[in-house]
Formats: structure tokens, sequence, C-alpha cells
């Protein structure tokens, strides 16, 4: 009897291996459809109840060993590891998304029934279809390796026994579902925070809890504060943090000054915007006996305040930026230290640290020095004020002013004939009324006055770059944090060279420091043409983004070799760092760990990305709130984009920008023609061209989208 089970024992175990290679089989002659295990049981004639028993223990055994993976709603495939690919989720405007991958030269379009509960942004494993003739290649998400988010924004829709949470961003195509008793007392229609609580894998959509009520859609504080929330950027600080900035003497002792470098008695100034409150850089001026000037760069010790590992500097660290929106700056650091104990206000006595240059009559640097100083401040300038100087010669200051606008120029043209590029685009700004609403839009543009700052703190940042990280007696460059900006991408180089070359102009694209100077000259000749935003903006998109780094590749958009940030540790983290190492090494010590400073890096630059990210989101929301009350109104505009659903218009007056849809074009049929950037009309050969003027009527407003839709009037 013994003998009979183990035998039946043995056949069983037989049976299962065999069973395991069967089920591959099965599925592999089926990679592109995945089976549930009904249809697996039914391919492999498995009458019995035991042996189905057995194909379920198989079927875990092989998603558990990686051999299959078990999609949505219990249905199984077996990816073939040369079709398995990583990328970055991107939701398209419709249902379905792309996966963006460095894997492939083409993007993998994904329908929305093979999401698998991805969202916009996510970093997922996807496995590719066989591609057919004539289509895209196609994929399905079988792995969520990274959220992007874990908190979204979104309007309440109550009912009597449950409640739905509409997401704003096209990144959630779902509904999130919210138990009433997760609401957190939000009412139908207002604004919340909410986070995903669960997802259950055949369930459609995700259940969810409201984090934080944010208010009313339409009120200014609602909308301001749900742009910061989409972001995950705080909008306070937690009450631990405050205590300990208030906590902080802003008393400087006897004892600290002496082991500084004394400039209290030394003109000193700042020059920053009319509202600026956090003054985090200011110039000192000294003639010398030799006939040269002594300048220098003094910055805010945030470091002698923000120790390493503090309450506040770990806050710094996970802000990693102050963020400026239309209507605040949501600062690094609290007001406390950010516009009191740090800000160089002008009459009180202040903590810095400093690069200090002896420049001769051309602007070459004779010598240098780093290190802790006090300042006292003597005046404040607005930009205004100091360029009013710069253009009459007179004022508080002037001569200084003057010698120093004089420096300035002469180190900007060295750095332009080096290589530089220059950007100098018009900045839209609103004038808001006491609710926020923006009642006036007007141009910033960049003067010499903000030239002249701009020019000192280049060179403080380039210099002590160099200090750190230039080789010294064969000795291995120590770690340090470098602003970054790699040479631009060829293929994009090219492009924007072929686009240009319709208008008349011509991009080397062969030679670094000649593509520099021609698109210098292109950007010079554009001035004032209806082409002029057009081309600026596919120059800065063909340019790489410039982050931070302990690898130092120079940056390419100023021409330099080695290149920090020094200059602004009261709103950027990276310069806090910088500062530290730069303290570190004046004492002569060794370097440090290159791998934590690199991760310190990618935090920063991401953190930099979505405070950008916010900041945009808050202009064009207050653009489409600026132009929600003209509906009907007719605007001269330029073509600032084209794709295959419409034309994107950039109103003259204001910088507006909005979209016309391709389907109330009506006077023809038109496709879009991707070589040459423009619509054309199948009939007439009328054509819509990136830079054309066109006249447009503001047909209709989405705050929620952030959105304009234009008409073309004729």
């Amino acid at each position: 009897m013994r003998k009979n089970k183990k035998k039946e024992k043995s056949d069983s175990g037989k049976f299962y291996n065999i069973l395991k290679g069967l089920v591959v089989e099965v599925l592999s002659s089926n990679e592109n459809k995945a089976l549930n295990y009904k249809q697996i049981a039914k391919k492999l004639s498995l009458g019995d109840n035991d042996k189905r028993e057995m194909l379920l223990a198989v079927l875990d055994e092989l998603v558990i060993a990686g051999v299959i993976v078990e999609m949505d709603r219990g249905k199984y495939k077996i990816p073939a590891k040369s079709k398995l690919i990583t990328g970055i989720v991107q939701m398209t405007s419709g249902s379905n998304a792309f996966v963006i991958s460095d894997e492939l030269e083409e993007d993998v379009l994904i329908l929305q029934k093979n999401f698998n509960h991805a969202l916009g942004g996510d970093k997922v494993t996807v496995n590719l279809f066989a591609r057919r003739p004539g289509r895209r290649l196609e994929g399905e998400i079988v792995e969520i390796l990274e959220r992007k988010r874990k908190q979204f924004v979104g309007r309440i829709e109550a009912a009597k026994h449950f409640a739905f949470c509409i997401v704003d961003s096209k990144d959630v195509p779902y509904d999130i579902f919210i138990p009433l008793d997760k609401l957190k007392k939000a009412k139908n229609g207002q604004k919340v925070i909410v986070k995903i609580t669960d997802w259950p894998r055949n369930v459609k959509n995700p259940f969810g809890e409201v984090v934080e009520v944010l208010g009313a859609p339409g009120q200014n504080e609602t909308e301001m504060h749900a742009i910061l929330a989409e972001y995950e950027l705080p909008y306070k600080f937690p009450q631990e943090v405050e205590a300990e900035a208030n906590n902080i003497s802003d008393k400087i002792t006897e004892e600290e000054i002496k082991v500084r470098r004394d400039f209290r008695n030394i003109t000193t100034f700042t020059i920053d915007p009319a509202d600026a409150k956090d003054f985090d850089d200011a110039l000192s001026f000294k003639k010398l006996e030799n006939g040269n000037v002594e300048v220098g760069v003094h910055i805010a010790d945030v470091t002698y305040y923000v120790k390493p590992g503090s309450i506040l500097d770990k806050e710094a660290y996970n802000r990693g930026t102050s963020v400026y929106l239309v209507d605040r700056v949501v600062p690094m650091l609290p007001e406390r230290l950010s516009n009191n104990v740090c800000s160089l206000r002008p009459g009180e006595e202040k903590l810095c640290y400093s690069a200090v240059f002896e420049l001769d009559a051309k602007a070459n640097v004779l010598s240098q020095w780093f290190g802790r100083t006090v300042i006292k401040s003597c005046r404040r300038f607005n930009y205004d004020e100091a360029q009013a100087i710069i253009e009459t010669g007179q004022g508080d200051l002037s001569e200084v002013i003057l010698t120093l606008h004089g420096l300035a120029k002469q180190m900007r043209e060295r750095r332009m004939k080096s290589g530089a590029i220059e950007f100098d685009r018009l900045e839209v700004k609103f004038e808001l009324d006491e609710k926020g609403k923006p009642i006036r839009t007007y141009f910033k543009e960049n003067k010499d006055s903000n030239k002249l700052i701009e020019e000192f703190m280049l060179l403080a940042n380039r210099k002590v770059a160099e200090f750190v990280g230039m080789p010294k007696h064969n000795e291995k460059p120590k770690t340090f944090v470098y602003r970054v900006h790699d040479v631009p991408n060829p293929d994009k180089l090219i492009a924007f060279a072929r686009f240009v070359k319709k208008f008349g102009y011509s991009v080397n694209t062969a030679n670094e420091k000649k593509t520099a100077s021609d698109i210098n000259k292109l950007l010079s000749d554009v001035k004032g043409k209806n082409e002029e935003e057009v081309i600026e903006n596919l120059a800065l998109r063909a340019m790489a983004k410039a982050e931070y780094s302990t690898d130092n590749v120079g940056h390419y958009g100023l021409a330099f070799a080695y290149y920090t940030h020094f200059t602004s540790p009261i709103r950027r983290y990276p310069d806090v760092m910088v500062h530290r190492l730069l303290d570190y090494y004046l004492h002569k010590n060794e370097s440090k760990d290159a791998a934590k400073y690199e991760k310190m890096c990618k935090h920063a630059s991401d953190m930099e990305k979505r405070a950008t990210e916010a900041e945009r989101a808050s202009v064009k929301y207050k653009q489409v709130e600026f132009m929600s009350d003209k509906i009907g109104n007719v605007y001269e505009g330029t073509i600032s984009g084209i794709t295959e659903w419409g034309i994107y218009v950039e109103i003259k007056d204001n910088l507006c920008e909005g979209m016309v849809p391709i389907r109330e074009i009506s006077d023809d049929y038109y496709f879009y023609d991707e070589e040459n950037y423009c619509l054309v009309g199948k009939n007439s050969n009328r054509r819509f061209q990136l830079g054309d003027n066109v006249k447009i009527k503001v047909w209709r407003t989405n705050l929620v989208k952030k959105q304009m839709d234009f008409l073309l009037v004729d």
C-alpha cells in the first residue's frame, strides 16, 4: 500500500514538472495575448479538479520565478526577455499613452487596456508586441518599477453613499474612489489633495483618501496651493522647522568678528529687484594704491546658521530651492532666516562668505581670496535706480557703479568672444489686484544694471569652481558640486539648423565654437522679426539642460570650463553644499565622497525641474485667467507651434498662448507636414508655418486645464 502511495507521489511530482513545461509552451505560442487560468487549462485539456489545482500552483511558482508575469485580472503571459524594455510613461490628451525609453529610438504606444494601473511619469517595464506592418510599435506595461507621484490634486464629486476625486492632471486617466469616511469634510466641488491607498489588481479605479482640502476652485489661494501640491511642493514649514529658525540669534559676537575678514568700513551695496526681500549677495568696492580695484562678492553665510544634519538643513535639502510663483515666493528657508538673519539688509552688520578679487582696468583678475567675512551694506539699490545711474552718470555711488559697469561690460564681451550664448528673452509679468487677479501684463527686460550684477556673480561662481576643480601638482581633482551644461544633442542641433534655413538663416553644426557664434548672430538677426519668439524657443530646446553634478563637463552656454553655484544659498541648496565644500577644502582636508554628493546633486536637479514646472504652471494659469474676460476679442499673434491637431498662436501684446483646433479651420482639409513644420491645405495648398503672423479671436478658456482655444480671423 505504501509503495502505491509513493508511486502516486512520484508520478504527481513528474506530472508537476511536465506541466510547468507545458504552461510555458502554451504561453510562448500566444506571446501577444494574456491567458487566464481557465483558458490555459482548456488548451492543456486538464479535466479533473486535482490537475487544475496543480495548474494554479504551477502558475504561482512560475510568476515568483519570473518566468511568466501575471497581468490584470489573473491573466498570464510569458515575456520574451529580448522584448522587455524600461521607460517612462507619458500620457496623451486622448485615452492612450507612450513609453519613452533610452533603449529604443521610437516611443512605444500603450493602449489604455494595457496600462495595468500605470500613471503618467511612472517608471515601468514594457513587453513589446510583434510589430504589425504599417503600424506603430506597441506594447503592454507588465511592471511598475517606480511611481512618480504619491499625491494628486483634483475636484470632489460627492454622491449620497460615495464620492470620487476627478484628478486635474492627464497623468491620471482614472477617477479616484473616496469612501465618505475618508473625505476629511471635503464638500462637493471643492479642490483637494488625495493619495491612493489601494488599487486591487482586478479593479479599474483606485481607492483613495483626502489628505487636505484646498478650497473652492477659482480662488487665488486655492489655485496656487493646488499648483504647488500638483508638483508635490510644500507651501508652509512644519512647526519644528519654524521653531528652530526662531531660536537662531541675529546677534554677532566680537569673537566671531575677530576670526573673519572685516569689510564693514568698505563701500558695500546691494542691487536687487524692487520687490525683493531676501538679499543674498552684495558688492564691495575699493580703489587700491597701485591703480587697480578690489571687488568683493559677498554672499550670505547661510552655513554659519544652518548646521549639517539640523532640522533646518534637512528641510532645506528636501525643498532644494525656493519656488517663484506669479504671486508669491515659497522660500527654501523660513522667513526668519531668508528675510531677516541672513538677508544683507542695509545698515546692518551681516556675516558672509566672500570671493574677493583684484582687477585691473581691463577686468583681468590679478589675485583672489575666498573666506568668511563680516560686512555692513551702506546702500540698497533696485535695478531701476542702478540703471538710472548708468544712463545719466548721476546719483549715489555713481563713480563706483560706473566703474563696475565698465568692468562688467569687458567681462561680458570676453565671454561672448569665447563662445557664450546669449538668450536675452522677454519675460512676461503680471500686475495683480488685492485678490490675486491679473489686471495687466508687462514685460521684464534685462538691462545693464542686471548685467552688472550677473557678470560679478558669474565671476565668483567660475573662480570658486576653478579654485577647487582645477588639478594642482598632478593631484586628482577633489569632489565638488558643479553647475554643468553639456554640448547640444547633435540630432536636435541639425534639426534646428534645418528649420532656420527655411527662414534664410544658417547655423554651423560641425564646430562647437562656430555653432555658438552662429546662434548668437542668429538671435541678434531675428530681433524684432515675426519669427523671433519661435526661433528663440527652438534654439533653447536644442540646448542640453543645465543641471548639478560632481562630473564636470563644463558649461557650454556660458563657455566656462569650470562653473558652480556659489552666490544664492538663501534660495538654492546646491550653493549651501558649495559653501561647505569650499570651506572644507580651504582647511586642507581630503576629498569628500563623490557618490554621496552625486546623489545630492541629482536630488537638487530634480527639485529645480519640479519648481520650474510649477512656476510655468502658475504663469499659464494667470495667462488663462487674464484672458477669461476677453472672449471674442481679436488680437495679432504669431504661430508658435504646429501639431497634427492644431496650431498654437502666441498673442504679441501679452505672450499668452492658445490653440486653434484644426477642425475649426473650415476653409479646407489640412494635413500636418512634419518635415516642413507646417499645416497644408489639401485643395488650396494654403500653408500655416511656424513664425507666421495670424489674426485670432479668443474662443474659450479652461482654467482647470490652463488652456485657451482661439479661432482664426481672416
